[in-house]
């Protein structure tokens, strides 16, 4: 009888003890993307990318754009994986949460942008799908290292459009520098990072 308790007993916790370690595949390939780990990187998005394509397309309805705003997405994430913090969360629901925001922010700057047509210089300009593409095109090592390369307020630029989000209006305000140099700055700088990728 004993001996049944304790078997009984061991079975159970081993079998508990055993999906805590692979309920969340995701968390331990976040850390190691957080330390720049480019085969993890590699492991996240085929673990992932599916699962997001998906999240990203029920909310933008449009294949074309949720392709790109995935791309947009494993960029945000190999420069922000640092931000997880396991014991908030799971990774998925982490990734998950990154990928609504995005999709969302692009919905309002597509509202943004037809609903105003005279205003166009005044309201949301998202990034080119072109541009979001070239970025997207290098290794995600190579980004981050390309981003040094750049001068520090073309860089601060660059991330505050494609990362943050930022609108070229606020943008060109935060720098004190006109719209056209804003445009010309972000196309420059995107030029200079395919060049440094493509070497």
């Amino acid at each position: 009888m004993a001996g049944g308790g304790d078997g009984g007993g061991d079975i159970p916790h081993g079998c508990l003890m055993m999906p805590r370690m692979t309920e969340d595949p995701i968390a331990p390939l976040l850390v190691r993307v957080a330390a720049q780990d480019r085969a993890a990187f590699r492991d996240l998005y085929r673990a992932t990318a599916s699962k997001l394509m998906g999240v990203l397309l029920r909310i933008l309805a449009e294949r074309a754009e949720a392709e790109d705003a995935l791309q947009e997405l494993f960029i945000r994430v190999w420069l922000r994986a640092g931000r997880y913090d396991s014991d908030r969360g799971r990774g998925m629901t982490w990734l998950i949460a990154l990928a609504r925001n995005l999709a969302i922010d692009r919905i309002r700057a597509r509202r943004e942008t037809t609903s105003d047509d005279k205003s166009m210089e005044a309201v949301a300009d998202t990034a080119p799908r072109a541009e979001t593409r070239m970025v997207a095109m290098g290794e995600a090592r190579r980004v981050s290292d390309c981003f040094a390369t750049l001068e520090p307020a073309q860089a601060e630029a660059v991330q505050g459009a494609y990362l943050a989000g930022l609108s070229y209006v606020d943008l060109a305000a935060r720098h004190g520098v006109p719209l056209n140099t804003m445009r010309t700055w972000l196309r420059r700088s995107l030029v200079k990072l395919k060049e440094c990728l493509e070497r």
